[in-house]
């Protein structure tokens, strides 16, 4: 009964390791774990210098899998720079997870929808309706008793 049990266990690891593999194109990074990926790496008080010292090894960019979730980390204000300015839509959405579908509404939700028309509409709506100096000074006397 345990060797029924253990053998789609290794089959699972076995196909996890080898679909890294089959990926080229990535930056360089630390040995990932199956399932945690490099979450082992970064359960310290301080991941940030974690952080830091993983770039001083594997370079500005590196390939990371936070659990399942593949994640490439910008360490370089340089390469920041160019890969925000060059690649600007490509990075201006966020991964579709079940979490903020729900929490947001079917992504309908300002801090959550998805760049496109939609998301630049309702910043328009929230800049003049919201954030215009006649509505943040109708708030004044809130935040003074704050």
């Amino acid at each position: 009964l345990i060797k029924i049990s253990i053998f789609p266990f290794i089959i699972l690891i076995f196909l996890q390791l080898w679909s890294l593999k089959k990926k080229t194109k990535l930056p360089p990074g630390p040995t990932k774990l199956p399932f945690i990926g490099n979450l082992n790496q970064l359960m310290t008080p301080t991941p940030h210098k974690k952080l830091r010292d993983l770039a001083l090894k594997y370079g500005p960019l590196m390939f990371l899998k936070l659990g399942m979730v593949p994640t490439i980390v910008v360490s370089s204000a340089d390469a920041a720079e160019k890969i925000l300015k060059t690649n600007d839509l490509a990075f201006a959405g966020r991964p579709k997870l079940v979490g903020p579908k729900i929490l947001g509404y079917n992504y309908t939700d300002i801090a959550l929808a998805p760049y496109g028309t939609y998301w630049r509409q309702l910043r328009k709506i929230c800049i003049l309706e919201l954030l215009s100096s006649k509505r943040v000074n109708s708030f004044a006397s809130a935040r003074r008793e704050e």
